[in-house]
């Protein structure tokens, strides 16, 4: 698989419950034609099946690549790769950890790390609750690093009427982050 000439963005899908936001975010990057690149974990795969009911392989559009978590030959895991920027979503516990101390055990904690080495945005969102203090600590450690922490916490100023509703308000706010424009969910104080 190759990437795309145009810089990517890059998705990576870990084992935390939440595939759906992960699919909402392929669909937006599909819909306006942005490049992207998606990773996914072994248990991510198995979670995206179970919660949205067909693999990943055969959900992703055909132009947008996919690598697996032990592809180490994969381009975006060399800081020579450009990409612009890195979401992991959702984002287990597990990954946060290992992305907060650096083990690079797979493709996903290698190019995250890459992200922070070479400057670049990492937007990690977590899906768990309750959190403990290691979460905490991390997540800290993450910030501090450089990540953008963005948790999976939906508000509903914008009367949700559905979970798809709910899940555009947390990938809006991934979209914001990123800086690209969209219309999933109308900003505080703006007509639906």
């Amino acid at each position: 698989m190759s990437l795309q000439k145009e810089q990517p963005y890059i998705l990576a899908i870990t084992g935390a419950s939440g595939a759906i936001y992960a699919k909402t975010l392929i669909e937006f990057f599909y819909q306006n034609r942005l490049p992207l690149v998606c990773l996914v974990s072994k248990v991510g795969q198995k979670v995206w099946e179970w919660e949205i009911g067909v693999s990943l392989e055969k959900a992703l559009p055909p132009n947008i690549s996919l690598y697996l978590e032990d592809d180490w030959w994969a381009p975006v895991a060399s800081g020579s790769v450009k990409s612009k920027a890195m979401v992991v979503m959702p984002c287990s516990m597990g990954t946060l950890a290992s992305i907060a101390h650096g083990l690079s055990r797979n493709l996903i904690q290698r190019t995250a790390d890459v992200m922070l080495k070479e400057k670049r945005p990492l937007i990690l969102v977590p899906r768990e609750t309750p959190l403990n203090m290691i979460h905490l600590e991390n997540m800290l450690y993450l910030a501090k690093a450089g990540a953008t922490i963005l948790p999976a916490m939906p508000a509903f100023y914008h009367h949700p009427q559905s979970i798809q509703d709910l899940t555009n308000f947390i990938v809006a706010r991934v979209l914001d982050v990123l800086g690209l424009k969209h219309s999933l969910v109308p900003a505080w104080g703006e007509e639906k």
